[in-house]
C-alpha cells in the first residue's frame, strides 16, 4: 500500500508543480515537437535516393601465396565498386588470374622444385631459366597483353560490362604491347 500512496503523492506534486509553472510546461512539450518537425521538412525537402549494392572485386590474402596476394594488390589498388557480382566471388576462387601465363610460370616452376622426386629436376630447372633469360634478352619479341591470357578469360568481360568500356578500347588494351624489360 505505501507504494500507491508514494506513486499518488508524486503525481500530485508533479501536477501541482506544472500547473504553475504553465511557460515551463508549454516549452517543455513544443521543443520536441519543434525538433520533430525539422526533422519532418529535412526528409521531405532530401528524399532517400536508391543506392545499388557493392561489389568489389576479390583480393587474396597473403596466406593464398606471394602471387596472387600482389596481383590482387596491384589490380585492384583503387578498389572500385561495381553494380554486378565480379568473376572472383565466387566460393573457393583465390584470383582471377589462376590460368595466366605468369601463374602457370609460377606452378610449373613450383611443381618442378617441390614435387619432382627425380634427379633429373636441376636440369629441368636449368632448361627453365635459360628459356626465362631467352624471353628476357629478346627486345624484338612483339608480345601483347592478349598473348598473357588464356582462351575464354573474363578480362574482357568484366572490362566491358562491369567497368563499361567500349568494345572498341578493350580490345586496343588487349592489343597493347608489353615490354618484358620494363616488366
Amino acid at each position: 500500500m505505501a507504494f500507491w500512496t508514494q506513486l499518488g503523492l508524486l503525481l500530485w506534486k508533479n501536477f501541482t508543480y506544472r500547473r504553475r509553472q504553465t511557460f515551463q510546461l508549454l516549452i517543455e512539450v513544443a521543443w520536441p515537437l519543434f525538433i520533430f518537425f525539422i526533422l519532418i521538412s529535412v526528409r521531405l525537402s532530401y528524399p532517400p535516393y536508391e543506392q545499388h549494392e557493392c561489389h568489389f572485386p576479390n583480393q587474396a590474402m597473403p596466406s593464398a601465396g606471394t602471387l596472387p596476394w600482389i596481383q590482387g594488390i596491384i589490380c585492384n589498388a583503387n578498389n572500385p565498386c561495381f553494380r554486378y557480382p565480379t568473376p572472383g566471388e565466387s566460393p573457393g576462387i583465390v584470383g582471377n588470374f589462376n590460368a595466366s601465363i605468369v601463374s602457370r610460370l609460377f606452378s610449373d616452376a613450383k611443381r618442378l622444385l617441390l614435387y619432382s622426386q627425380q634427379d633429373t629436376s636441376i636440369r629441368d630447372a636449368q632448361k627453365v631459366l635459360g628459356k626465362l633469360r631467352k624471353l628476357g634478352n629478346s627486345s624484338g619479341l612483339d608480345l601483347k597483353l592478349k598473348d598473357f591470357l588464356v582462351d575464354n578469360e573474363t578480362f574482357s568481360d568484366f572490362l566491358h560490362q562491369n567497368m563499361s568500356i567500349p568494345s572498341s578500347a578493350v580490345e586496343e588494351l588487349l592489343d597493347a604491347e608489353v615490354n618484358l624489360q620494363q616488366v
